[in-house]
């Protein structure tokens, strides 16, 4: 018996290790796979993989094209969500706020302006 639970404490922390690299390269994968634009950082929010339970909200934000930091807060203080919180522990109204801003920041500025505004200037 004292064999059996010396060989697990001697395992335990290799198995710790491989643990925490097989989620290391899946979250890279991740990362890759939404600067490359297979994958939209929303969809991620939305599905929570198992991946990217325990990543931060900035770390997800970040992993897109042209995401740095000071973007990154400026849209979760504009929805109210911490910067340090993990994708896994968003509420349903947080996941879904963020998702319906992440749809709007992928669209291009052109094709979110009206085509045309009472009072402006027409060109002829």
């Amino acid at each position: 018996m004292g064999d059996y639970a010396t060989l697990n404490a001697e395992d335990q922390p290799l198995r710790a290790l491989e643990s925490a690299n097989r989620v290391r390269l899946a979250r890279a994968d991740l990362k890759r796979r939404i600067a490359a634009g297979e994958l939209s950082a929303g969809d991620v929010v939305l599905s929570c993989p198992w991946e990217a339970h325990s990543m931060s909200i900035s770390d997800l934000l970040m992993s897109q094209k042209r995401w740095g930091l000071a973007r990154c807060r400026r849209l979760l203080v504009a929805i109210g969500v911490p910067e340090n919180k993990r994708v896994g522990t968003l509420t349903d109204r947080q996941r879904a706020a963020l998702a319906a801003e992440l749809g709007e920041a992928a669209q291009p500025a052109l094709a979110r302006a009206p085509a045309h505004r009472p009072g402006a200037l027409q060109m002829a």
